[in-house]
């Protein structure tokens, strides 16, 4: 009899412990049905639990983690995508997805890792997106992004990638990026942006990756981003900048790995290219999408 009721207990713990909120199984369901889930390449079983449905991750009876990284999503997100509020990683990079962002979205405030690169959004970032006050990886690179970049992105403290290149961002980039004492990454090149870099990038001391190429900055260059501590890879080449200042400057004095400006010498390169890839402090403009995912 004992045992008999131990097994019972066992299987029924076992369903609960997969009982997400109906608010959240409707979202996922949401996702599937938006994106055309019958063509993914991993697609999920309606009728299974959702602890099979893969890509999602439960813990505590929530959803903490959505990756469906290039799995062929070809739709728009749903608005129930804020539905999610235990919600740390969403990884829908990769994909065919389009539309704009839902303002939903910026409602989990929880979520450390947003990655949608890579698809056809068509949307802005709205200054609604410093909810995210626990975001540590933004990718949004290679969709149709456009407008300006809010200028209290620099209230998202947590920061350590911005990702945002090849896409149709405007305006100046906004003095409160300094502000982002943690970040490692910035890449924003192959937009539209315009003015002057701002100074106070050169406070972010952590800074390994800044990528600015292809954009329409101008005048001059601030020169102590050149000296920055941990700043290993830097690309400013077709902006308008001041280019007889840009040569005056004492390369030597930089332990850049690698810098691309405009001149008779495009690169210039202290180290080899493969010690960059192959070390690990250093990350250049490679996501890392395969694999888990970093929410440290």
């Amino acid at each position: 009899m004992k045992i008999k009721l131990l097994v019972l207990l066992l299987l029924v713990s076992g369903n609960v412990s997969f009982a997400i909120p109906k608010s959240e199984k409707k979202a996922l369901i949401d996702l599937y049905h938006n994106t055309n889930g019958n063509e993914w390449i991993n697609s999920w079983d309606l009728s299974s639990s959702v602890s099979t449905w893969k890509g999602v991750l439960i813990e505590d009876n929530h959803v903490v983690s959505i990756t469906l990284f290039n799995n062929n999503l070809q739709g728009s997100l749903p608005v129930t995508i804020g539905n999610f509020e235990n919600l740390q990683v969403l990884n829908l990079a990769f994909n065919n997805l389009k539309g704009e962002m839902p303002v939903s979205l910026f409602n989990l405030k929880n979520l450390r890792v947003l990655r949608l690169g890579k698809n056809e959004l068509e949307s802005t970032i709205p200054k609604e997106i410093v909810r995210l006050q626990k975001l540590i990886h933004l990718d949004l690179f290679d969709n149709n992004i456009s407008g300006e970049i809010p200028n209290n992105i620099g209230e998202i403290k947590n920061l350590k990638v911005l990702s945002l290149s090849f896409n149709m961002i405007t305006g100046v980039l906004p003095e409160s990026i300094g502000h982002l004492k943690k970040l490692e990454r910035l890449e924003i090149a192959n937009n539209s942006f315009e003015g002057q870099i701002p100074e106070t990038i050169s406070e972010i001391v952590g800074l390994k990756t800044l990528v600015i190429s292809e954009n329409s900055f101008s005048k001059k260059f601030p020169k102590d981003i050149l000296n920055m501590p941990n700043l290993a890879v830097l690309q400013i080449q077709n902006n308008n900048f001041d280019e007889k200042y840009l040569e005056e400057l004492v390369l030597e004095e930089s332990d850049l790995a690698v810098f691309d400006f405009d001149s008779d010498k495009k690169r210039f390169t202290k180290k080899d290219l493969k010690d960059i890839y192959l070390n690990k402090a250093i990350i250049i403009a490679e996501t890392k999408f395969e694999g888990h995912d970093e929410v440290n």
